[in-house]
């Protein structure tokens, strides 16, 4: 099961890195919430918000994922064109799919000072 969940979460930030959110296996119910996004719920308002984000990705780097249970902890690294952004990510996954996603980052690069 740990490396299902892991698994999950590896494809969710490939379909980052190639840019094509199909990829991303999202439960129609996920919830999601970030410093820029706020709270919201829903895969394809997931992807809408994510989608606005995809031309300024130009790499992402896995640092560690922490598994237990259904629950995978991951941190990791987004090259963008505001610079490299370090994002600590709590996911919650189930059947294959992430149902939560809560990410933690500075948004200063993002939205400015």
């Amino acid at each position: 099961m740990k490396e299902e969940n892991i698994e999950a979460v590896e494809k969710y930030l490939n379909a980052l890195r190639t840019k094509d959110l199909s990829l991303a296996p999202l439960a129609d119910e996920l919830k999601f919430e970030d410093s820029v996004a706020g709270k919201g719920s829903g895969a394809e308002n997931f992807r809408a918000f994510l989608s606005g984000f995809l031309p300024a990705i130009n790499a992402v780097k896995v640092i560690e994922h922490i598994c237990e249970d259904d629950w995978v902890v991951t941190h990791w690294e987004v090259g963008t064109v505001f610079g490299i952004i370090p994002i600590l990510e709590k996911f919650r996954t189930r059947d294959g799919k992430i149902v939560e996603a809560i990410g933690y980052f500075d948004p200063i690069p993002i939205l400015g000072s």
